[in-house]
């Protein structure tokens, strides 16, 4: 009897160890895996922070074809362009 208690508390603090250095690990890789992540987000947000700082607002478009249609106007008014072809170039702005 008191070599299948022996075995029988032998079995258990293996156990015991074997659980608690599993747990260990598991959080160590959690940890690993979550800083990982933290430092890939930091990379994505310093990256979209430099595309953004990097790329101009775009000029609305409206406001382009406008200053286009006014610079057709004046050349109308020199006499550079005819009527037909300053419609044909306000239409063709315009999308119509």
């Amino acid at each position: 009897m008191p070599g299948l208690l022996r075995g029988v508390a032998r079995t258990a603090v293996v156990a015991g160890t074997a659980t608690a250095v599993s747990n260990r690990v598991s959080r160590r890789q959690a940890n690993r895996w979550s800083q990982q992540e933290e430092a890939q987000y930091y990379e994505q947000q310093q990256q979209m922070a430099a595309q953004q700082a990097a790329a101009p607002p775009a000029a609305p478009a409206e406001d382009d074809a406008i200053a286009q249609i006014e610079k057709l106007g004046e050349l109308k008014a020199k006499g550079l362009l005819t009527e037909e072809e300053f419609a044909a170039q306000k239409a063709k702005l315009l999308g119509m």
